[in-house]
C-alpha cells in the first residue's frame, strides 16, 4: 500500500529537511540548536507544518517531562543525598573493587529512570571521584561502566531518557495519519518499559563485571591509574603540577612593579602565579590587567628552587611561610579541581581569555587535558571542546558559582555552598509523591512532574533561580524545534513512502522480527550521527509505517526504534560518554572495543523482552 504512494512535493520537502539536519549535524559547522530553529522556520515558511502549531513543539509534554526531572534533580542534589550514597557504597562495599563498581553502577542505573541521563551523570562524577579516592579503583575502570549503566537504566521508566520521553507524544501523533481500518495507538504508562530497563541494566552490570580484570589489566599496561583526588602528588604525576605554595613580596627596585599581572604570568622561570594582594584588594586569580606595585604580595607555585630564582632575578622578598595569603590558600577555602566540558557547554570553541576566567569567575586554568594529552604551555590560548578536563585554581565558591552554570561538571570533591541537608525528607516525600501521580495515569507525565516541581519550590527545597539555571535550555531548544519535524515526516506521507520502499528492498516473506532488527540496527547507527533525540523524532514514524505495510505491531516497532536511539556506547555524540572520556582518558579505540559489543547485546535483549511483553 505505501509503496504505492506517489512522491509529492511535501515528501520531497520534509525528506530534504531530515537530510540537510543530518548533514548539519555530522559537520557541526553549526551549533544543533541553531539548526533545530532553521528547520522549525522552514517547516512553518513551506506550510508542511500549520502556522498555529509550529510551536507547539514547546508546550509539548516531553519537552515539560524534561524540564521537571532536570529540575526535581537539582532538587535532589541540593540536599546532599548524593553525599549519602556514596558514604552508603563505601559502607556496604567493604573495601571490595567489584562491589564497589556493581553498587555504584548499579545505583546510577536505578536512579537514571526519574532522571535525565547527563544530570545523573553530572551528580554521580564527584561521587565517584570520592570513592575512587578511598579504594583501589581508577577512573578508567568506573566511569564506562557508570556511563553505560546510566544510558540502560533510563530504560526503565518513561521518563528516564528522552527518547522514551518523547515516543508518547509520537505514537499519539500518528493516530491522525493511520490508515483506515487500523487500530488507534495507545501511549504507554509509567512503568511500561520496567522489565526492558532492568534486563539492559542487569545485561551491563554482568558486562562489566566479567570484563573488569580486562579493563584492570589495560590499565596496567598502559599506566594510567587515573583518580582524580586533591592530593598534590596526583597534579604532580598527571599534569606536572608540583611544588609548594609561596609568598613574594614585591620591592620597590623590582622589574614587576607597574606591569599588569599577566605580564608577570609570561615571564621566563615564573612559577605559576595564583594570587594577588595589593593595598585595594586581595583575590585569588586576579584578572590578567592587575596591576602590581611596591608592597604587593604575590602568591605562586612551584619548587623552591624554581621560586627562589625567580624571587632573586626579579628583586622579590620570598617567603615560605603564608603569613599574607595563609587564609586565602587554606584548603577549606580554595585549592585545584579538574572539570570536564559536557556538549551543551558554551565554553566550546572559547579560550580562557575569551571566556574571562579569571576576570569574570576568579578561576585560574593551570592545565587542559586533552585526548590524553596534557597541555601546560599557552594554556590560556587553547580554544575549549567538549570532553576536554579543565584543571582550575580558585576559591571553591567561586568553583561553585561557575558549576551551577552547566558549562563545567566539577570532577573533584569540594566544599559546596548553598546545600540543604535539612530539606532531604521533604525532597524526598515530593518526589515520591510525582512519582506515585505520574505511575496513577489519571494525569499526564508532565503535570505529575510539574506538581513536584511546584512542591519543592514552595518548599524550599530549591528556588526559583536555581531552578532556572539546572534547565539545559539548549536541549529542551534542539527538542522543541524538531519535533514539528517528526510530524511533518508523518502528515506529509514521507514516512509512509519510505516505509513500503524499505519493505520492498525485503525479500518477500522476511520475518516481521528481523524487519524490527533491522530498523533497530539503522537507529542505532543513525544516532551516532545526528544524536539520540533526532534520531527518535526521525524513525518513530517511519518505524511505526514500516509496522504497518509489514502487519506487525507499530508500539512495539516503535518501542524498539526509541531505546535502539539511545544505544550508543561507543561515541562521544553521546553526552554520557563524552562527559565521561576526558576524566578517564578513554580513547576512541577503547570506547569502541568495549561499547560495540554491549551495543548489540542491547539490541538483542531489548528486542526479546519488548517483544515477549507487548
Amino acid at each position: 500500500m505505501d509503496s504505492q504512494l506517489a512522491l509529492t512535493t511535501d515528501m520531497k520537502l520534509a525528506l530534504a529537511l531530515v537530510f540537510f539536519t543530518s548533514v548539519m549535524f555530522l559537520i557541526e559547522k553549526v551549533r544543533s540548536d541553531v539548526v533545530a530553529l532553521v528547520v522549525l522556520v522552514v517547516l512553518g515558511l513551506t506550510g508542511l507544518v500549520a502556522p498555529e502549531e509550529i510551536f507547539n513543539g514547546f508546550s509539548s509534554n516531553a519537552v515539560l517531562s524534561i524540564m521537571a526531572t532536570m529540575i526535581m534533580g537539582a532538587g535532589l542534589d541540593r540536599t546532599g543525598a548524593l553525599n549519602r550514597v556514596a558514604e552508603w557504597i563505601l559502607h556496604r562495599a567493604k573495601g571490595d573493587d567489584s562491589k564497589l563498581m556493581l553498587l555504584t553502577t548499579g545505583l546510577a542505573g536505578l536512579q537514571s529512570a526519574v532522571m535525565q541521563n547527563p544530570s545523573v551523570m553530572a551528580l554521580y562524577m564527584p561521587v565517584t571521584s570520592r570513592i575512587t579516592a578511598s579504594s583501589g579503583l581508577t577512573m578508567k575502570r568506573m566511569l564506562l561502566p557508570l556511563a553505560c549503566a546510566i544510558v540502560t537504566g533510563g530504560a526503565i521508566t518513561m521518563v528516564g531518557t528522552s527518547p522514551l520521553i518523547m515516543l508518547n507524544d509520537l505514537l499519539l501523533a500518528a493516530n491522525s495519519n493511520l490508515p483506515s481500518g487500523a487500530a488507534t495507538i495507545k501511549p504507554l504508562q509509567m512503568f511500561s518499559t520496567l522489565p526492558v530497563g532492568l534486563a539492559l541494566l542487569a545485561l551491563t552490570l554482568g558486562y562489566f563485571y566479567w570484563r573488569l580484570r580486562r579493563l584492570e589489566a589495560q590499565n596496567r599496561v598502559v599506566g594510567e591509574d587515573v583518580t582524580p583526588v586533591r592530593a598534590q602528588s596526583y597534579f604532580s604525576k598527571v599534569y606536572g603540577i608540583d611544588g609548594d605554595l609561596y609568598e613574594l613580596t614585591v620591592t620597590a627596585d623590582s622589574p614587576l612593579v607597574g606591569m599588569s599581572f599577566g605580564e608577570a604570568e609570561m615571564m621566563h622561570g615564573a612559577p605559576r602565579l595564583l594570587a594577588l594582594k595589593t593595598e585595594k584588594d586581595t583575590r585569588v586569580a586576579p584578572a590578567a590587567d592587575t596591576r602590581i606595585w611596591t608592597g604587593s604580595v604575590i602568591g605562586v607555585m612551584g619548587t623552591q628552587r624554581q621560586v627562589a630564582d625567580f624571587s632573586l632575578n626579579n628583586m622579590l622578598r620570598m617567603s615560605t611561610r603564608l603569613k599574607v595569603l595563609g587564609d586565602l590558600f587554606n584548603p577549606s577555602r580554595a585549592g585545584i579541581a579538574e572539570a570536564v566540558i559536557p556538549p551543551t557547554s558554551t565554553y566550546i570553541g572559547k579560550d580562557a581569555r575569551e571566556l574571562g576566567l579569571r576576570r569574570q569567575d576568579g578561576l585560574s586554568l593551570l592545565a587542559i587535558n586533552r585526548d590524553r594529552k596534557i597541555i601546560t604551555d599557552n594554556v590560556k590560548d587553547e580554544d575549549i571542546r567538549a570532553g576536554d578536563m579543565l584543571v582550575l585554581h580558585g576559591v571553591w565558591t567561586d568553583l561553585a558559582d561557575v558549576a551551577k552554570k552547566k558549562d563545567l561538571v566539577v570532577l573533584t570533591d569540594y566544599p559546596k555552598a548553598m546545600q540543604r541537608p535539612h530539606k532531604l525528607k521533604i525532597a524526598l516525600a515530593i518526589f515520591a509523591i510525582a512519582m506515585l501521580l505520574a505511575l496513577s495515569s489519571r494525569l499526564p507525565v508532565s503535570i505529575a512532574l510539574m506538581t513536584g516541581v511546584a512542591g519543592m519550590l514552595l518548599t524550599g527545597v530549591i528556588s526559583i533561580d536555581e531552578a532556572y539555571a539546572s534547565i539545559s535550555w539548549r536541549t529542551i531548544f534542539l527538542m522543541a524545534c524538531l519535533i514539528p519535524l517528526g510530524w511533518a515526516m508523518d502528515s506529509s506521507g514521507a514516512a509512509a513512502w519510505l516505509a513500503g520502499h524499505s519493505i520492498e528492498q525485503l525479500p518477500s516473506g522476511t520475518p516481521p522480527w528481523v524487519i524490527q532488527f533491522l530498523v533497530a540496527l539503522f537507529t542505532m547507527f543513525f544516532s551516532l550521527v545526528v544524536g539520540h533525540v533526532s534520531a527518535t523524532i526521525i524513525m518513530v514514524p517511519i518505524a511505526i509505517n514500516i509496522a504497518l505495510a509489514s502487519g506487525a505491531g507499530p508500539v512495539v516497532f516503535a518501542l524498539t526504534t526509541a531505546l535502539a536511539a539511545s544505544n550508543n556506547f561507543m561515541t562521544s555524540s553521546n553526552p554520557v560518554i563524552s562527559m565521561a572520556m576526558g576524566p578517564a582518558n578513554y580513547t576512541t579505540k577503547q570506547l569502541w572495543a568495549v561499547g560495540a559489543p554491549l551495543g548489540f547485546l542491547y539490541l538483542i535483549v531489548a528486542q526479546a523482552v519488548v517483544n515477549l511483553l507487548f
